[in-house]
Formats: structure tokens, sequence, C-alpha cells
């Protein structure tokens, strides 16, 4: 049986606009391909790519550079990959113990949720600059 791979990647400015329309064109994709809207892995998958583009319009952020999406199924694996322009400000690598946010702090949790909802996420260098964070999830049967 082939394996059919599905790509879809889109730059989108740096700005909270940008985030916002990375989350609802990632939406529109996973319907298209069959990972209906309001799905458990659709609401997963958009919280994923909202924490991940939020987390590049803040801190990943380079004045005139975008960042990029691509999403990527794989069979039953769908993986999120944001790329942004800054390589020196990353997060911790999965698993590895780092700073836990106040209880009442507005910020610090974008990679805890990740952790939470992601099967597996990693950082990699971006060539020629900057990271992609990966998340990946394995899709229902």
């Amino acid at each position: 049986m082939p394996v059919t791979v599905r790509v879809f990647t889109q730059r989108f400015s740096s700005t909270p606009r940008g985030a916002r329309l990375a989350r609802r064109l990632a939406l529109h994709q996973l319907d298209a391909w069959g990972v209906p809207h309001g799905s458990e892995a659709s609401d997963t998958a958009a919280l994923i790519v909202a924490e991940l583009a939020a987390n590049a319009v803040t801190h990943g952020r380079i004045p005139g550079r975008d960042f990029e999406v691509t999403l990527k199924l794989l069979g039953r694996t769908l993986r999120i990959e944001v790329s942004d322009a800054r390589g020196e400000r990353r997060p911790l690598a999965s698993g590895a113990p780092g700073p836990t946010p106040r209880p009442l702090a507005e910020t610090g949790r974008g990679m805890l949720l990740v952790e939470a909802l992601a099967d597996r996420w990693d950082v990699l260098d971006r060539v020629p600059v900057g990271k992609t964070i990966v998340a990946e999830l394995d899709l229902p049967r």
C-alpha cells in the first residue's frame, strides 16, 4: 500500500494577527485532509499551532522576518513544524526540567501545553538561521 504524505507550508507575518491566521489556516487544511473541525485531533492540533505560533511571534521575532508553519500528514501521524528566525532563544528539550511559572503568571505555560498535548516534540536547528519546533500527534483511526 503506498504511503501518501500531505504537506502544507505557509509563511506568516510575525504579529499576533499572523499567529491567529496560522491557527485558522491550519484548521482549514486539516479539515480538507479529513481531520474534521471540532474533533479531538483538530482541537489538539489547533492548540499546538496556536501556542507555537504565539511563541514564534513573542520570543522568535526579528523585525522584518516571518515565521513559517508546516503541517505534514504522514499516515496516522500529524507533524506540526513552526520555524522562526531566532535560534538563540530555545525552549528546553522535551522532558528537561525547567522553571515552573508562578501560579498567577500570565506567560510561561506554552511549552508546558505542547508537552502535555503532543505525543512527541523537539527543537531543531533551522538552516540557514533560526529554529524549528516540531510536535507530532498520533491520530486515531
